[in-house]
């Protein structure tokens, strides 16, 4: 699960760096092939839930006969009775099919007249004896610190919430 952490977070920088002005974030698909290529795919569609069932069940498939995979779409979490906007972060190794990692990046949408993230949450931690929670969360994080540009917006505009 460390290799699809730190895809997560890559991708996790790459979404906040796609809602930080504004943008609507198109869930994403993003895979690591065995030569440890990275790859993407936008699954647009006029209805986001089927969009976000179609790219779950590419995720499970594994069609793409990936090593890793991470399904990006863009949610909501609840944080003290309270419903936030999330970037949503489903992992999977696949060479543990069981395996699950779930992470929200809880943020504050541009519209509320400035743009904040917040400590990703880890929702799901299942099947996954290869590492520790503590392990992937490091791996994820140095992950956000590859993507450029989204890891300059996830400095800039972190807040630790209340």
């Amino acid at each position: 699960m460390i290799a699809a952490a730190e895809l997560g977070g890559f991708f996790a920088a790459h979404a906040v760096w796609c809602v930080s002005d504004g943008d609507l974030l198109i869930p994403i698909l993003a895979y690591a092939t065995p030569d440890g290529e990275r790859q993407m795919e936008r699954l647009e569609h006029d209805d986001l839930e089927i969009a976000v069932q179609a790219g779950v069940e590419r995720l499970e498939s594994n069609k793409m006969e990936a090593d890793d995979g991470v399904f990006v779409f863009d949610g909501r979490v609840t944080i003290n009775d309270v419903t936030h906007d999330a970037i949503i972060l489903e992992h999977r190794a696949y060479l543990w099919p069981e395996s699950k990692l779930i992470v929200a990046v809880p943020y504050v949408p541009v519209e509320s007249g400035a743009f904040k993230i917040h400590r990703p949450m880890l929702l799901a931690w299942e099947n996954c004896d290869d590492c520790d929670p503590d392990t992937a969360m490091k791996s994820f994080f140095h992950g956000v610190a590859e993507h450029e540009k989204g890891a300059e917006v996830w400095k800039t505009c972190f807040e630790e919430r209340e």
